[in-house]
């Protein structure tokens, strides 16, 4: 076999193989034979059909088999005898051929870029301190509470924070327009779920009471049509309903699954949840500052077969994450290759790390996980157990593991500050504390 490799860019490679004649007909021959074993010829018993009627009925299928399959085959064994590593399949054009002769075919693809992570020491890390204050926890049972709120109706006049049950029918220029009418809405004041001064109208109003508002849709609005222009809503009132938060009482511990511990049992629980919280923010923070590190330190070239699958991935869990009667393939390229291409290039360092310093996942840290995710739920020994005879999950497990010793490697040569910070800043997203 004669193989000549040509760079035609950074990562595309040309590869030409020359498969010799001997081969070829080795192959054609095999196939032959089995196809004598079993074929079925008017006039002669099976197995004792002359292998002239089997060549002059079977051949020219046999070799269109046999050249598929020795592509594939030489294909596979020129990339290793050149040290390729090819990323995506392969475009493969015949060059020449003919009976009686070797085959000439030339092989088109990219390779995955060689590289050796740099500039560690260069990456800044902020690393935030944070703990559970006391304040913090009251914060946080309040926010329980309010998250089960329950509604009783009441004869005063409407505040913010009540729920009032409502319907609407709106016009614009006296004329209703689609999706301005409801019956039966349960609206809290102050939500900000319509449009401004819809809500704060209605302050003020009485059960059975009917207003008449003029709200004005915001210059944004989705809707182009009605986007700057003032409405006409005619509101009836059909009650109002104050916010009742609900007592720090057994009945309300049973509903987060904390029964006969007691206010402390159950201020211990939630604690141990919003510790449990708060390192997984601080954790995800280091980790995002890591990897964007590491991407701003090794710009690298993207093979388009890898970014053409992770847009398509990310297409199909588009898909599956809104619904819709849309297939995959109909939302633009371009709306996910930004994404992609960082996937793809961090998914090349991240992998390059742990050639680099030969990291494997630590076991014990693939049971500590297991346990501290096992921790959440109300029979930790069942999830574990789960975990451990799931070989999936488990792989599962161990990638982050060994993403988390990928981050814990660069954070030993990075420049690492630390700052201690409130519980509420540390646990605020990323992007919610950059707009603050």
């Amino acid at each position: 076999m004669q193989v000549s490799v040509e760079s035609t860019s950074a990562l595309e490679r040309r590869m030409t193989v020359g498969v010799p004649v001997e081969r070829i007909e080795t192959e054609v021959n095999k196939r032959l034979q089995q196809t004598a074993r079993r074929a079925k010829v008017p006039g002669f018993r099976p197995g004792k059909v002359p292998m002239s009627v089997i060549r002059q009925r079977y051949e020219d299928a046999a070799r269109q088999e046999a050249l598929g399959e020795l592509i594939q085959a030489t294909f596979y064994e020129a990339v290793v005898e050149q040290k390729l590593n090819p990323a995506g399949s392969p475009s493969v054009e015949p060059k020449s051929f003919e009976k009686g002769q070797g085959l000439e075919y030339v092989a088109t693809f990219e390779v995955f870029p060689e590289f050796e992570v740099q500039g560690l020491e260069t990456i800044a890390v902020e690393r935030l301190q944070a703990e559970v204050a006391e304040a913090d926890l009251d914060n946080m049972l309040e926010v329980l509470r309010k998250q089960n709120t329950r509604f009783e109706a009441v004869e005063r006049a409407a505040e913010n924070g009540d729920q009032l049950n409502i319907d609407f029918v709106g016009k614009i220029d006296g004329e209703e327009f689609a999706g301005g009418a409801a019956k039966g809405t349960q609206l809290v004041l102050g939500s900000g779920r319509m449009i401004p001064g819809f809500e704060d109208a209605l302050v003020g109003a009485k059960a059975g009471e009917e207003k008449v508002i003029n709200p004005t849709f915001p210059e944004d609005y989705q809707n182009l049509d009605l986007a700057g222009k003032t409405a006409e809503f005619t509101v009836t009132v059909n009650s109002v309903s104050a916010p009742e938060l609900p007592e720090l009482n057994e009945e309300f511990f049973a509903l987060f699954g904390i029964k006969e511990t007691g206010l402390e049992g159950f201020r211990t629980e939630v604690r141990k949840n919003m510790e449990r919280e708060l390192r997984q923010a601080i954790k995800s923070k280091v980790k995002n500052q890591v990897m964007d590190g590491l991407l701003a330190a090794n710009p690298i070239e993207v093979p388009k077969a890898l970014l053409s699958s992770e847009v398509d991935r990310l297409r199909v869990q588009a898909v599956q994450q809104f619904g819709g009667n849309i297939k995959p393939d109909q939302l633009p390229a371009e709306l996910f290759e930004e994404q992609a291409k960082r996937r793809v290039v961090l998914g090349l360092i991240v992998a390059e790390v742990v050639k680099q310093f030969e990291l494997k996942p630590d076991a014990d840290r693939v049971a500590e996980m297991i346990k501290e995710m096992a921790s959440a739920y109300q029979e930790p020994e069942q999830v574990i157990a789960w975990y451990y005879k799931n070989d999936q999950q488990m792989n599962e497990v161990r990638s982050v593991v060994l993403e988390e010793q990928v981050v814990d490697t660069v954070l030993q040569k990075a420049n690492v500050t630390d700052k201690s910070v409130s519980y509420d800043e540390a646990v605020k997203p990323a992007e919610a504390a950059k707009a603050d």
